[in-house]
């Protein structure tokens, strides 16, 4: 079962984001390794998963983890538009060796309980008996799962074990915080809330950057981490966000291309420079001095 700070892992793009950097998969994992995180999960909305092909998706998987080894957890967000294509994704990540299979509600069409139900049971069932969970997040699903589907899944589903949620304020948070099931927290705001109420770690898009403030926000699990983590999260969101992380990333020294894939954009110059000025602040955080 994984647990504790998970890294919601930028993918490694080059050639304006048309293809696989795969030399930068290595670099970037021994950067999130060292810094103590728990693990990563691969192709989530961080990772422009939605955006690559399903064989691209596919090696992305084993680059991450070829190059984990070991040295942290891996999750594979598997979640598609179709059925056909999460159900292809989460049996090959099974097989990979992944630690757990994600999946995000299909977005575009806002599917009723039942087809909701039967999309999750079939993914949940192609990569049994590898933990399941589901990806809450509204804001990109375009609609939420209902509690009363989850609780149908774990009838349907042995090995749901829990579920990420993505969703703030805390008021749409808090109702996933179910009994039995393993929840992470994905609203860096709101570790502090979430841990103490019962989640079990974070799945941060900041970790992939800033992996030791996330890391400090959830080993000490105090309102203050959060709160720093919050305000910097809000900080890369003035920001086209994957191209800023990325360009954040290079900054730190890890070489990898700051390329992500259309209809995303890379920085203009001058949101270049207004990170690298901002860069050195944010690095002095108590957490990371």
């Amino acid at each position: 079962m994984i647990s504790g700070a998970l890294a919601a892992a930028a993918t490694p793009l080059r050639d304006s984001g048309a293809a696989l950097d795969e030399d930068g998969f290595g670099p970037l994992v021994a950067f999130l390794a060292a810094a103590g995180l728990d693990g990563l999960l691969a192709l989530g909305t961080t990772g422009e998963g939605i955006l690559l092909s399903v064989p691209e998706r596919k090696r992305v998987t084993e680059l991450f983890l070829e190059a984990a080894a070991g040295r942290l957890q891996v999750a594979a967000h598997c979640g598609a538009q179709t059925t056909a294509d999460t159900v292809a994704l989460a049996a090959h990540a099974a097989e990979a060796g992944v630690e757990a299979v994600a999946v995000i509600a299909p977005p575009y069409f806002p599917l009723d309980d039942r087809a909701l139900l039967a999309h999750f049971t079939e993914a949940a069932r192609a990569c049994s008996p590898v933990p399941f969970y589901v990806y809450e997040f509204e804001r990109t699903s375009g609609y939420a799962v209902p509690r009363h589907v989850i609780d149908e899944l774990r009838s349907l589903a042995p090995n749901l074990a829990g579920m990420k949620v993505s969703d703030a304020p805390w008021e749409r948070f808090e109702p996933y915080l179910i009994e039995g099931l393993d929840i992470f927290v994905g609203p860096e705001v709101l570790i502090h809330q979430g841990m103490t109420a019962g989640a079990v770690g974070a799945v941060s898009a900041l970790a992939t950057a800033f992996p030791e403030l996330v890391l400090e926000a959830v080993r000490s699990r105090s309102a203050e981490a959060s709160r720093r983590v919050g305000e910097l999260r809000a900080a890369i969101e003035r920001f086209p966000r994957h191209a800023a992380l990325k360009h954040v990333l290079r900054a730190r020294g890890v070489a990898i291309s700051g390329d992500v894939r259309p209809p995303l954009r890379g920085l203009t110059g001058e949101e270049r420079a207004q990170l690298d000025e901002l860069l050195p602040a944010w690095l002095e955080e108590p957490a990371v001095r």
